[in-house]
């Protein structure tokens, strides 16, 4: 399987060249005003398709004004200082600060002191499929109130899901290749920007979901999960298959099974690699392999859930 990861850096001092790759990278308008000193730009990315984590070093004060992007941007200052500016406000940004650098479809601008930027940019759609309600009743445009993170708290958990996506997901030769692994990165990293930052998104039940939330939607939910469990399938379509809001789905599971539609269906993924771990042939098949089929990128994650339900680590079923 061709992997859907692809990784691509920049180095260059030439101003046009830095111009032309942000202008494709990115995919908007850019102006980008330096110093008469001149500049270097250096830029490391890995695209996932669904989202994209990039490390940006630069040796000069930039002002660059960006036009619409499509996507959520999300910015974490290393060691450089950011004046940010979007729909009239301006913020200044500490190395170490957490941030929106835009909400979706505004322009901005960054006033960037040299240093280094982490960037995520995440595709609108996944953070719709972690936040959408029912077809009948989804909301509008998720909105995001404010740039900065709720709580201290809450800043320190973004950078830990980033380390462990880029750190972990994305430099898994094995994992990466696997669109079930990629999948569950991005809606992992949308739940965290929507837990992060101030949103619009509806979170509570309703009343139809509580009404929803019967022993006929979970067998609805459940027959989905163990048809498509192969597949890169979203809670937003478990509850598309059961015909109820994405609440009543969630609800239906915690109050009958005290679970989560995703937590179960991690359950039915790691049903199946134990199938395989069990058919599999130690000299040609690897645990690693077959746990990122399934979707489970962290070996030791893998490793201790399996241990913790089957009583023995994945390698000695491998193994017999």
């Amino acid at each position: 399987m061709t992997s859907p990861v692809q990784t691509r850096g920049f180095d260059s001092c030439d101003p046009s060249a830095i111009h032309a790759f942000l202008a494709e990278t990115y995919g908007t308008d850019l102006r980008i005003r330096a110093g008469d000193d001149g500049y270097r730009l250096v830029h490391r990315s890995v695209d996932a398709g669904p989202f994209a984590l990039a490390t940006i070093g630069q040796t000069a004060s930039l002002d660059i004004g960006v036009g619409e992007i499509d996507g959520l941007v999300i910015c974490r200052a290393r060691t450089a200082r950011v004046d940010r500016t979007c729909d009239g406000a301006t913020h200044q940004l500490a190395p170490g600060e957490v941030f929106l650098a835009t909400r979706p479809g505004l322009p901005f601008a960054v006033g960037w002191h040299p240093g280094e930027v982490e960037v995520c940019v995440l595709d609108l759609a996944v953070l719709a499929q972690v936040a959408t309600a029912a077809p009948a009743r989804r909301p509008g445009r998720i909105r995001f109130t404010d740039i900065a993170p709720a709580t201290a708290a809450l800043a320190r958990q973004w950078r830990t899901t980033t380390t462990y996506v880029r750190d972990v997901v994305l430099t898994n030769p094995i994992a990466s290749t696997q669109p079930l692994v990629i999948g569950n990165a991005a809606r992992m990293l949308a739940a965290s920007a929507l837990t992060v930052f101030p949103n619009t998104a509806v979170t509570d039940p309703t009343i139809e979901d509580r009404r929803d939330a019967t022993t006929a939607t979970l067998r609805r939910a459940i027959a989905f999960m163990d048809e498509h469990a192969d597949l890169d399938i979203t809670a937003a379509d478990i509850a598309d298959a059961a015909a109820v809001s994405l609440r009543a789905v969630q609800l239906a599971f915690r109050r009958h099974l005290n679970t989560t539609p995703m937590a179960y269906l991690r359950r039915v993924r790691l049903d199946r690699a134990h199938h395989d771990l069990l058919l599999a042939d130690p000299r040609r098949d690897t645990v690693s392999a077959i746990a990122s089929r399934w979707g489970f990128a962290s070996h030791s994650r893998f490793t201790a859930w399996y241990h913790a339900s089957y009583g023995v680590p994945p390698r000695e079923t491998l193994s017999a």
